[in-house]
């Protein structure tokens, strides 16, 4: 089966006291636990908006469905009895899969974006949907006997760097990858005996990151994501993810940076992607290949490769500065190799987005680096999966 959520916004909302939305409210309260980690009853009494009393029977009914549980409190001094403290259940996980052109990274993400494993496996080629599957598939019979005795697992979520009709589960262009039209959730599916759904990438990012890391409680940001396979985006506005008619929306990659500039894979020249790019970084760097989490001591201790991040940066800025002036942002979160771009120089960076933006729209931006770094398109994939699970916790079947 594929997952198919409608878009939502990412935060809780508040309860309501009426029986008949008890569904409502416990994806209210296991929103909450599972985005700000673990609260006392009393906590999740005040930030629902319910009574006290409702508040314990949810909480009972989310313990026997085993997606969360209570611990006594720390000793706080105060007289009276102390309120317990509840827990999203960590061990109900999700499967993640990010296939990119040099290696297929699968990761297993609990409740409460709980990172369990993460194992990034180098392929020799461009992998197709089928070798993604079989590394997945080798890779999760060595976790097999863990799998079945500590956790729950929830499904499979798919981050790919490229188009995808969510809805379908379909691919509709991945081109570094070399996928067209191709059908990925219910391939997954079908071989794991999982739920399985698929999204693009740095849509993923945005919902992880706005949740988890720099862009938590930031109700309109832009995030940039940079990977071997170009550079993707997404946008959060007013709290809702800026998805167009057809799932297609925020292609920043494919924004014009220079109209001379080198041709891209989508026949225009000068995109955003092809100009500032991992493998022309790379390739001043001496290295033909790099996990993300190598590029920042690479950029340290290659002095020589200063002109080149200093071109990229400008470039980056133009970009950035459009940004700015068309979706008028809170934050501007940089991922993947754009943030150790950033950290090469923020001042620098900060000083060009101001003067390519509209005059007065750049100052009260943030410009930041993505925090979860590694962890971003696990914990992006693993939302996917879990969409289904918040908006309906009795509901949802695994």
């Amino acid at each position: 089966m594929v997952l198919a959520s409608a878009p939502r916004r990412l935060s809780p909302g508040v309860g309501n006291s009426n029986d008949q939305t008890r569904r409502h409210n416990l994806s209210t309260v296991l929103t909450f636990l599972h985005h700000g980690g673990p609260q006392s009853r009393a906590q999740l009494t005040g930030l629902s908006a319910l009574n006290r009393s409702t508040t314990g029977a949810l909480v009972a009914e989310l313990d026997e469905l085993g997606l969360a549980y209570e611990t006594e409190p720390a000793d706080s001094g105060r007289v009276g009895r102390p309120s317990p403290i509840v827990h999203a259940n960590g061990k109900v996980v999700a499967i993640t899969v990010n296939p990119d052109i040099d290696a297929v990274t699968v990761g297993i993400v609990g409740l409460g974006g709980l990172l369990h494993h993460l194992v990034r496996r180098e392929t020799d080629a461009v992998p197709t949907v089928g070798a993604s599957i079989r590394i997945v598939q080798e890779i999760l019979e060595g976790m097999r006997d863990e799998l079945q005795a500590e956790f729950r697992v929830a499904g499979v979520g798919i981050a790919v760097p490229g188009l995808v009709n969510s809805r379908d589960g379909v691919v509709a262009l991945a081109p570094h990858l070399g996928w067209r039209d191709e059908p990925v959730a219910e391939p997954f599916a079908a071989a794991l005996g999982l739920r399985a759904a698929v999204a693009n990438d740095a849509a993923l990012a945005t919902v992880a990151e706005s949740i988890f890391g720099a862009g938590r409680g930031v109700q309109d940001l832009v995030y940039l994501n940079g990977s071997a396979s170009g550079i993707g985006g997404g946008v959060l506005a007013g709290g809702v993810m800026l998805r167009g008619s057809r799932g297609y929306a925020a292609e920043l990659g494919h924004t014009l940076v220079n109209s001379s500039g080198i041709r891209c894979h989508c026949g225009k020249r000068g995109c955003l992607e092809t100009e500032v790019n991992l493998g022309l970084l790379l390739q001043v760097l001496g290295r033909d290949s790099a996990g993300l989490d190598e590029v920042d001591a690479l950029i340290a201790a290659v002095p020589d490769a200063r002109p080149e991040i200093e071109r990229q940066l400008d470039v980056l800025a133009l970009a950035i500065g459009t940004f700015v002036s068309v979706f008028n942002p809170e934050s501007i979160i940089l991922g993947g190799f754009l943030g150790s771009l950033y950290e090469a120089d923020p001042a620098r960076l900060r000083a060009s987005v101001e003067a390519a933006s509209v005059v007065g729209l750049a100052e009260p931006v943030r410009l930041e680096r993505a925090q979860l770094r590694s962890r971003l398109l696990t914990t992006g994939a693993a939302e996917l999966v879990f969409a289904d699970l918040l908006a309906d916790p009795a509901g949802t079947v695994f």
